[in-house]
């Protein structure tokens, strides 16, 4: 048998075995079929695990196992500057931060106040623009995909949306285009890094953001979508620059308001909440965010 026989041999044995560590390695690109046969080797004589082996040789290093190791147990994350997202993105890129423990301690609290009591939609919402109520949504829907729930983050800011630019969605069709009749749900973005979560863009935006979310067919779309996704976060404009936030909310039935620190008026919070509870909906929780 040739070398290149071996190596396609070793190649072979380890994608047979897909899910395990070397199969991971392989399919991810972090070796080659020739370095595999190279690992195998060693791993035989020595009587160690194929990562210690690869990584003996040079050919990977801890990060990289951390990273196959999350993928065997379904919680995949990315290496820093891997894949096209935003940076900011750090549910992402740093799941092991003291933040990401925050994300995941929101949304424990949103799991059994919320979605485990039947619900299957919430809209996040801010009080001003710059709050970072758009950026949180996001990483919120990525913890969530990461629990292995079927996530759907919809970009409901038809007057500045940001996820487009977060998740590196092309200029396309997206939630104004349905509601407007003008394309269906094939508009949705599976986001390739996460098995769980895909994403809804804006689409084109329009002149009456307001009364387009207003219409009657948005129930529907929303019943649509609570059918196939076991989450559905809306992120929707800023609550001062109009009434989306509590059209969205009478359609959700809940909010959860992002305040910055330092920046948001408590007062604004509280005005906001109250309207809500006004239009029959329930503020599920706040959260309050720091970045400079």
């Amino acid at each position: 048998m040739t070398q290149t026989e071996l190596s396609l041999a070793a190649s072979e044995k380890l994608k047979r075995a897909d899910s395990s560590i070397g199969g991971l390695l392989l399919e991810s690109g972090k070796i080659t079929p020739e370095n595999a046969e190279r690992v195998l080797r060693m791993q035989k004589e020595l009587g160690i695990r194929f990562g210690e082996a690869a990584q003996r040789l040079g050919l990977i290093n801890e990060a990289d196992i951390q990273q196959v190791l999350a993928r065997q147990f379904d919680y995949p994350y990315l290496q820093p500057g891997e894949g096209s997202y935003s940076p900011h993105l750090v549910a992402a890129y740093d799941p092991f931060s003291p933040q990401v423990e925050t994300l995941r301690a929101v949304r424990s609290q949103l799991m059994l106040r919320w979605f485990a009591r039947g619900r299957k939609s919430l809209t996040v919402v801010g009080i001003d623009r710059g709050d970072g109520a758009s950026l949180f949504a996001a990483n919120l829907a990525v913890v969530f995909s990461q629990l292995g729930e079927h996530t759907l983050l919809v970009d409901a800011n038809l007057r500045k949306p940001a996820q487009h630019a977060i998740f590196n969605i092309p200029g396309r069709q997206g939630l104004s285009d349905v509601l407007a009749g003008r394309a269906d749900l094939d508009v949705v973005a599976h986001v390739g890094s996460f098995v769980d979560l895909s994403v809804l863009g804006a689409g084109t935006l329009p002149p009456n953001p307001q009364e387009l979310l207003s219409r009657s067919n948005f129930a529907g779309l929303n019943a649509q979508l609570e059918s196939k996704y076991d989450v559905t976060l809306y992120d929707v404009a800023a609550s001062q620059t109009g009434l989306d936030a509590l059209v969205l909310a009478a359609r959700t039935g809940g909010v959860l308001i992002v305040a910055r620190k330092n920046k948001t008026h408590m007062g604004d919070v509280n005005a906001l909440a109250e309207q809500v509870a006004q239009n029959g909906a329930v503020v599920v929780g706040s959260v309050l965010v720091d970045f400079k």
